[in-house]
């Protein structure tokens, strides 16, 4: 029998999850918790086989609680199942030392193998997780911005002009056109606001 706690704020969410696992014959949820805080305490408490663990829950994050479970209860998988799929929840989820991560769109049967497959220590994606997992494999690394640029794109980040940057940085004008055009030709961007956006995308700032 593979023991399953279940971790989503949604008690309607909850409620349905157990109704789903608890009719395989080889699936049991033995507990649930509806924060990060209060999952982590009761995957200590219960040992589990696999935590299905939400995201975004208020009183603590499931990636923070992810991170806390691997830690604290060895040998406990954490399979996150949740509705967002951006780049920075996935990559932060997985390197937190989750199992898998499923969306919540998954079908009963999909649910169950990949609890089974977690349960085994196999690692379980979306296919969707795992063409974002690709891509960001094969990006390119984000480019390298030197303090001095970094900080004069945090200010045109804030809406200063040239002039504002300089005389808030103690520099000229002119130094602060030349700051951005070099972050410009090192972000692949032509103008402040792509300067901004292509930085804050690479969490340059």
């Amino acid at each position: 029998m593979i023991t399953i706690l279940l971790v989503d704020d949604h008690p309607v969410v909850r409620h349905g999850l157990r109704g789903m696992l608890d009719a395989e014959p080889d699936l049991s949820v033995v507990g649930e918790a509806s924060s990060g805080a209060e999952g982590v305490e009761r995957a200590v408490g219960l040992r589990p086989d696999v935590v299905l663990m939400d995201l975004r829950m208020p009183g603590g994050d499931g990636v923070s609680a992810t991170s806390q479970i691997v830690a604290s209860a060895p040998g406990v998988r954490v399979l996150v199942l949740t509705t967002y799929e951006s780049d920075r929840d996935i990559l932060r989820a997985i390197e937190a030392g989750a199992n898998g991560y499923l969306l919540k769109d998954a079908s009963p049967q999909e649910l169950a193998d990949a609890v089974r497959a977690a349960a085994r220590g196999e690692t379980v994606l979306a296919p969707s997780v795992a063409s974002t997992l690709v891509r960001q494999v094969r990006r390119p690394a984000p480019p390298a911005l030197s303090a001095r640029e970094t900080e004069v794109l945090r200010l045109v980040a804030r809406g200063l002009t040239n002039a504002d940057i300089g005389r808030e940085l103690f520099i000229s004008e002119a130094t602060v056109k030349t700051h951005l055009l070099r972050a410009f030709n090192k972000l692949d961007v032509a103008d402040r606001t792509a300067a901004v956006t292509t930085a804050m995308e690479h969490d340059l700032l």
